[in-house]
């Protein structure tokens, strides 16, 4: 190679070098100190793709999660208001098998009466206060067998959402919960008439009232079996969503996030490198200087 003072071509070489490294090490040092493989699209364009819809996956399974602790917060709710209306049909019945008696007077009888429609009132006032967020729970409000959420607020049976999509019946649930007023039972004053659970003010009527207050406890039951079934699901749903979650989180990690050990291998080498060419640059610029001293010879 001739010596030449215009273009110092070993420079040129070692500054692109230094260049080339210099870039490399740049993003080495932005792998470790982030814990990202992937810090821009640059990186890896189709592996950043993926990582992004893994990530919107797993945020959308943790508040999938989350409504489903929701939901099965809410079957509590209405299944402890359901167990102090279990407290109340039982005191009914009871009422109604000592008004069944003939060793009580109609007086007597009418007094047992007024305590049984307080019950009867009381069953319809939790039913029609029980709530969860503003959601009533046991009015009846649940109870239809379709879901419309077309509107501002839903109605019919509610929907529970823990999916990340909504194409199938396995990102979602529904919630039905039959009304569980006193009416609804058939008993007490509200309760349509003719219907033998009424009233118990006549010893013929007590007796008639046993039988609707058992089917009474059997509807009441029903509710809350159902409502406990579906517990159990959203525990098990729970579960599998968080082990779903784990898998896409640690495949995600294989794309994204990067090998430390196999990084560091690499910015140890370009950090050589990257010196040994600002070595040889200085090298490589000293050089023209060996013209000047041809010229002064």
């Amino acid at each position: 190679m001739a010596l030449t003072i215009n273009h110092n071509l070993m420079a040129m070489n070692a500054a692109r070098n230094l260049n080339n490294h210099y870039n490399s090490l740049s993003v080495s040092t932005r792998r470790l100190s982030s814990g990202l493989r992937i810090g821009t699209a640059a990186d890896d364009a189709a592996g950043l793709a993926i990582r992004e819809l893994m990530r919107a996956d797993i945020d959308s399974l943790a508040q999938g999660v989350r409504n489903a602790n929701d939901a099965i917060s809410m079957i509590q709710t209405a299944d402890g208001a359901l167990s102090i209306i279990d407290e109340k049909l039982i005191r009914m019945k009871e009422l109604a098998t000592q008004a069944s008696t003939g060793t009580y007077t109609s007086a007597q009888r009418m007094m047992i009466d007024s305590e049984y429609q307080a019950m009867a009132s009381e069953i319809t006032r939790i039913a029609n206060a029980t709530d969860f967020n503003g959601i009533y729970l046991l009015n009846g409000n649940l109870s239809s067998e379709t879901h419309d959420g077309s509107g501002l607020n839903s109605t019919g049976q509610l929907k529970v959402h823990f999916g990340t999509g909504n194409d199938s019946a396995e990102d979602y649930y529904y919630v039905n919960i039959g009304s569980s007023t006193a009416s609804a039972f058939g008993l007490g004053l509200g309760a349509a008439v003719g219907r033998s659970g009424r009233s118990i003010s006549t010893q013929e009527m007590a007796q008639d009232a046993l039988e609707a207050i058992n089917d009474a406890i059997v509807s009441k039951d029903k509710v809350r079996a159902n409502l406990g079934a579906m517990q159990n699901r959203l525990e098990n749903t729970i579960t599998n969503l968080e082990v779903q979650a784990e898998n896409l989180q640690a495949a995600e990690s294989r794309i994204s996030d990067v090998d430390v050990s196999t990084e560091m291998t690499q910015f140890v080498r370009e950090q050589i490198l990257t010196q040994s060419a600002v070595a040889m640059l200085s090298q490589a610029n000293s050089l023209p200087q060996m013209a000047l001293q041809l010229i002064g010879g």
